[in-house]
C-alpha cells in the first residue's frame, strides 16, 4: 500500500509544472499523481481517476477558468481534497478569497524552494494529526494553528509565528514532545530524522534552533567506531530560565 500523499498539479505552463513536480518529489512522503494544464482537464481527471488525490497544487491563472472559479468548483464537488494555490496572483482580494474557500496555504511565484518544502511538511503534519486521533486537545489545536499563550513562555516559543525561515511551529512542537518523552535522554540528528520522517539536515536544523533558544543542550555520544555524534537533550524548565 502506498502511503504517500498523492498530489495533483494544475499548471498550464509545462516548464513550471515540471519544476513543481520536482519540488514535490523531493519532499519525503509525497508522490505526484498527475499533472493537468486546464480547468476542463482537471475536472475530467478528478471525475475519472480511481483514487482521488489528497492535495492539489493549483495555479490561479488557468486559461479556461476565471481567477478562483476552479478552486470553488473543486471545493464544491470534492470536499475531501485540500488545495494550495501556487500562483503569481498576489492581490489581497484573491488571497483572501482563496483562504475563505478553504485553501490550506498560499504560495506566490516565483516559488522559494524552502518555503514550498515547509508548506508540504506542514501539510504532511496536518494529515498525520487528523488521521491519528479521533479527538484533539486545545493545546494540540493551538500548536497546529499557531495560536500562542502569552502566559506560558515554553508554549509560546514552540508556536511563535516569527520563527526563523525553515522552522515550522508544528514540527518544532512535535520534536519538543518527542524529546520530552524520555527526559534526560538525548537524541542525535540521525535518530530524530527517522522518528519524524525528514532528512538528517532538516532534523539538525530544528535541533540547532532549539539549542540557540536554550531549550536544548548538547553532549557528545561516543560509539564503537567513527567520530562521536552530537546528541541533543531537552533542558529542564528551570535550566531554560537560567
Amino acid at each position: 500500500m502506498n502511503d504517500s500523499i498523492q498530489t495533483l498539479i494544475i499548471e498550464d505552463d509545462f516548464r513550471i509544472a515540471e519544476i513543481n513536480r520536482r519540488y514535490v518529489e523531493r519532499v519525503e512522503g509525497y508522490a505526484v499523481q498527475g499533472v493537468v494544464k486546464t480547468g476542463e482537464e482537471a475536472l475530467a481527471y478528478l471525475k475519472e481517476c480511481t483514487s482521488l488525490p489528497q492535495l492539489i497544487l493549483l495555479d490561479v491563472y488557468i486559461p479556461d477558468v476565471k481567477e478562483l472559479e476552479l478552486l470553488w468548483q473543486i471545493r464544491h464537488l470534492y470536499h475531501e481534497i485540500d488545495l494550495i494555490p501556487v500562483t503569481a496572483a498576489n492581490e489581497t482580494v484573491t488571497i483572501e478569497e482563496a483562504f475563505r474557500g478553504g485553501a490550506f496555504d498560499y504560495i506566490v511565484k516565483p516559488v522559494d524552494t524552502d518555503r514550498f518544502a515547509q508548506s508540504l511538511e506542514r501539510y504532511k503534519e496536518y494529515r498525520k494529526i487528523f488521521s491519528a486521533k479521533e479527538t484533539l486537545e486545545q493545546t494540540e489545536i493551538d500548536a497546529f494553528t499557531g495560536v500562542t499563550d502569552g502566559s506560558n513562555p515554553s508554549r509560546s516559543s514552540s508556536t511563535n509565528t516569527n520563527l526563523p525561515k525553515g522552522i515550522d511551529p508544528i514540527t518544532l512542537n512535535d520534536i519538543k514532545q518527542l524529546l520530552g518523552v524520555d527526559k534526560g535522554k538525548g537524541v542525535t540528528a540521525v535518530e530524530l530524522s527517522k522518528k519524524i520522517g525528514t532528512s538528517r539536515s532538516t532534523a539538525r536544523r530544528y535541533l540547532e534552533y532549539l539549542v540557540s533558544a536554550k531549550e536544548v543542550h548538547t553532549t557528545l555520544k561516543y560509539g564503537t567506531v567513527g567520530r562521536p555524534e552530537r546528541e541533543y537533550i531537552l533542558r529542564e524548565t528551570y535550566e531554560q530560565n537560567d
